[in-house]
């Protein structure tokens, strides 16, 4: 189980890494669109762009449907939620830790006076 949630989460941060592929999904958040509309704003040969949504689709991130010859993706944020529950532990990890740290430099300077 954590094997798996673990590959999920790093094809997921692979997936994100890379500021064309936020793009694409930025594009999908505002509905469908085919591949040739997600590649028209980005500088990138339309092969590029079908690599970068593969990527996408091995990290559950994009849906891609095939109608004939067009190839329509739509956004999955549903692996989103592993990578939000790995963030959120970190957050409150290193949120405690500076609440300590901020206590520590308060006491001190509390001392000084």
């Amino acid at each position: 189980m954590v094997e798996r949630s673990e590959a999920v989460l790093d094809r997921v941060f692979h997936a994100l890494a890379d500021p064309s592929r936020r793009a694409i999904l930025a594009r999908l958040a505002t509905g469908e669109r085919t591949v040739s509309e997600l590649a028209k704003p980005l500088p990138m040969s339309l092969a590029a762009v079908s690599k970068h949504i593969k990527v996408l689709e091995e990290s559950g991130l994009v849906r891609r449907s095939v109608e004939w010859r067009t190839h329509t993706c739509s956004l999955n944020a549903e692996p989103l939620a592993a990578a939000q529950t790995w963030l959120k532990f970190y957050e409150q990890f290193w949120g405690e830790r500076l609440d300590a740290l901020q206590q520590l430099f308060r006491e001190k300077k509390k001392k000084k006076k």
